[in-house]
């Protein structure tokens, strides 16, 4: 068994639930294609990773989506994003687990370097955090377990990236900083992005 997991976050693609800031712009059916377009750069690019992989699910395991083969299904658990992944790390850390690294599914631009990348900062570094163009990070990962990184941060706004560095600061915790790179939540994130599906999304 890999001691090193990588940790996917995926919301279930329901109509309606799923990138609902774009959905304002473009509609619920074409925020689900975009989403759905996201979940499939997600797994085409953990596919090729050799780490031990975990799939955890916002609202209820699906047992026969594409990702059938060589990922273990978890649901998340917790309130809110941040005691959500503090509680999936704490899970992953009970076992004999050297490097855990998490990320969403929102980030076309993820890739296989990026995330090797990711994993062998933690052999000089506690810590690796990929910040995100709009405030927040697309990657976490950590050498053992950290809960303080997630505590008393205001989740879902532009300052969660500036706040869990000071955070990293105040525990005295090594970070390595990955490059930035753009998620897509809104309309305009869609717009600076290649996702060629969505170029005749509503713009009003």
């Amino acid at each position: 068994m890999s001691h090193e997991v990588l940790l996917i976050f995926v919301k279930n693609p329901v109509l309606g639930k799923v990138k609902t800031r774009l959905a304002k712009t473009v509609g619920d059916e074409k925020a689900l294609s975009v989403y759905r377009h996201l979940l499939e750069h997600t797994h085409s690019v953990t596919d090729q990773l050799p780490y031990r992989r975990q799939l955890w699910y916002s609202d209820s395991i699906d047992r026969e989506d594409r990702w059938d083969s060589g990922y273990e299904k978890k649901l998340q658990q917790g309130d809110d994003l941040g005691e959500r992944m503090k509680n999936a790390f704490a899970e992953v850390f009970k076992q004999e687990t050297e490097k855990g690294v998490i990320i969403g599914s929102d980030c076309p631009e993820i890739s296989v370097d990026i995330l090797q990348h990711a994993f062998e900062a933690l052999d000089q570094y506690e810590t690796v955090i990929g910040p995100s163009e709009d405030g927040g990070y697309y990657l976490l990962g950590m050498n053992a377990f950290y809960p303080g990184i997630f505590e008393s941060i205001e989740w879902s706004t532009d300052s969660v990236f500036a706040d869990t560095i000071q955070k990293l600061n105040k525990l005295q915790l090594s970070y390595y900083r990955l490059p930035e790179l753009n998620d897509i939540d809104t309309y305009r994130d869609l717009l600076n992005s290649s996702i060629e599906l969505n170029r005749k999304g509503n713009s009003e």
